[in-house]
C-alpha cells in the first residue's frame, strides 16, 4: 500500500477562490474590504516569513492586511495598549498576534486581551469554549483546516477512532474538539501518555502536532489509516514533519506531506475567518433609529 497524498495547496486554493469571490461581491455592494491587523514582535526569521506569507494570501483575495511591527524589547503595557486600540478601531475586522512572543510576554495574557469577535486565530478562551460547547464561532485555523482536508477526501467520522498526538491549546486540544464535533471517538495523547505506540496503532484517523521531528515511525501506523502531520521542523534536509513520511506512506491510506499539507490550509482558514469576522461585524453593527 502506498498512501495517497492530501494536497493541502490545492484545497487551500479552493478556499482562496471562494473567499476572493465573496470579497469582490462585498466591494460591488459598496462595502469596504475586510481588514486584518497583524502584530509582529521582533525580526525572528520564521515569524517574518510566516507573516509575509499570510499578508500575500490576504492580497490575493482582496483582504487588507496592515502590519504593525514592535521591537523585541516591547513591554507588556505597550502591547496591551496596541491591542486595546485595535479592538476599538471600527475599521479593523480581525487581529492576528503572531506567535511565539518573546519570553518576557505571557502569550495567554495577550490572547485574552483580543476581542473574541476579532480573534481570527480562533484561540481566545471564549472561542475555544464555544467550540467545546458545540456552538462554534471563530474556530482555530489549523484544526478547522484539518477537518476541511478530511472532509475533502471523503473521510467518514462517525464511529471512527481518531488519535491526536499533542495537547497544546493552539492545535491539539481544539483538534480533539473538532473531531468530537464531527462525530469521531477521540483519544488525546500527551507527554504523560503510556505506550504511545499502542495508542497510535489504534488510530483510524491520526493527527500529530508535537513539533518533534519523526516522532511517529511508520511501523506504528495502522494499515489503511489517515495520517495528518501538523508538525513543521527544520532539519538538514529541509522541512520535515512529526511523522516519518517515507515509512508511514507505505502503511497509510492517506497522508499529508510536509510542507504542502496542513500549512497552506491554516493560512486559507485565516482568510475565511477574517471574512467571517467582517461579515459578522457588519451584521451586528447598530443602525440609526
Amino acid at each position: 500500500m502506498t498512501a495517497r497524498l492530501i494536497d493541502g495547496k490545492a484545497y487551500a486554493r479552493e478556499i482562496e477562490i471562494q473567499v476572493g469571490a465573496q470579497v469582490a461581491e462585498r466591494l460591488r455592494q459598496g462595502f469596504p474590504p475586510p481588514k486584518l491587523a497583524v502584530i509582529r514582535i521582533g525580526e525572528h526569521p520564521s515569524s517574518v516569513i510566516y507573516v509575509e506569507n499570510k499578508r500575500k494570501a490576504c492580497r490575493r483575495v482582496g483582504i487588507e492586511a496592515d502590519l504593525l511591527v514592535l521591537p523585541e524589547t516591547v513591554d507588556a503595557p505597550s502591547l496591551a495598549a496596541l491591542i486595546k486600540r485595535l479592538n476599538a478601531d471600527e475599521t479593523v475586522d480581525g487581529i492576528l498576534l503572531q506567535l511565539p512572543l518573546p519570553a518576557s510576554l505571557d502569550e495567554a495574557t495577550f490572547i485574552e486581551k483580543i476581542d473574541p469577535a476579532k480573534d481570527v486565530d480562533g484561540i481566545h478562551p471564549m472561542n475555544l469554549g464555544r467550540l467545546a460547547a458545540r456552538a462554534p464561532g471563530l474556530r482555530p485555523c489549523t484544526s478547522r483546516g484539518v477537518i476541511h482536508l478530511l472532509r475533502r477526501i471523503g473521510e467518514s467520522f462517525y464511529g471512527r477512532h481518531a488519535v491526536v498526538v499533542g495537547a497544546s491549546n493552539l492545535v491539539g486540544r481544539p483538534m480533539a474538539l473538532e473531531l468530537l464535533l464531527a462525530g469521531a471517538t477521540v483519544t488525546i495523547c500527551h507527554r504523560f501518555t503510556r505506550d504511545l505506540a499502542d495508542q497510535v496503532a489504534r488510530a483510524e484517523i491520526l493527527v500529530v502536532a508535537v513539533g518533534q521531528p519523526r516522532l511517529i515511525p511508520g511501523e506504528w501506523i495502522a494499515p489503511g489509516a489517515t495520517v495528518i502531520d501538523v508538525g513543521i521542523n527544520r532539519g538538514k534536509e529541509g522541512l520535515i514533519g512529526d511523522v516519518d513520511f517515507p515509512t508511514s506512506r507505505e502503511r497509510a491510506a492517506y497522508i499529508t506531506p510536509v510542507p504542502g499539507g496542513v500549512g497552506p490550509m491554516t493560512v486559507a482558514i485565516l482568510l475565511d475567518n477574517t471574512l467571517t469576522a467582517a461579515v459578522a461585524r457588519l451584521r451586528d453593527r447598530p443602525t440609526d433609529p
